[in-house]
């Protein structure tokens, strides 16, 4: 049976998110197999999430995926970004946390997923400081590079909040 319901999960990952009703079918077939496999719980996840918008429905799915292997290596990061962009910030920011005590996770990402949280908080400095640890565990140039533009990017935000916040100063002291 698990050998079935990897082929399913792999034809289903493979037509993601390019072929969804061939994603979608392959996926059925291996929920049906196994409906407490974390990876395609995470999958189905993914699509409600990324796809569909459907921030609430994909939340359920992960939250199985989680239950039912807390250590899975896929999961925490689409819960993650699915977090933040249904601007659910304290769960994240409680998963992010856990997450990264998982031996073999991907630290560069769930960090860069820490500094965005900052960055929707509009707390840019403290964005910065997951970006530089991200770089440590790093371990490919693009990655890397990535990283720095992220940077360069939240330097300009902070460069472009400064005038503003002299420009209210000067307001207050002329009333």
């Amino acid at each position: 049976m698990t050998l079935t319901k990897n082929k399913y999960y792999f034809e289903a990952l493979d037509n993601y998110p390019y072929s969804l009703p061939d994603c979608l079918e392959a996926l059925n077939y291996a929920l049906s197999y196994d409906p407490e496999d974390a990876d395609s719980l995470c999958l189905m996840g993914r699509i409600y999430s990324e796809t569909l918008i459907d921030y609430e429905k994909a939340k359920l799915y992960f939250e199985e995926a989680m239950q039912y292997n807390v250590t899975n290596l896929n999961t925490p990061q689409y819960y993650i970004k699915c977090l933040l962009d249904n601007e659910d910030l304290e769960q994240a920011e409680k998963l992010i946390e856990y997450s990264l005590k998982i031996k073999g996770i991907d630290k560069s990402r769930l960090l860069m997923h820490k500094s965005l949280l900052f960055e929707i908080k509009f707390e840019y400095k403290k964005a910065l400081e997951p970006l530089e640890e991200a770089k440590k565990f790093s371990y490919n140039k693009g990655m890397i590079d990535f990283l720095e533009e992220r940077k360069k990017f939240l330097k300009l935000k902070i460069d472009a909040d400064k005038p503003k916040k002299k420009s209210i100063k000067k307001k207050k002291e002329t009333k």
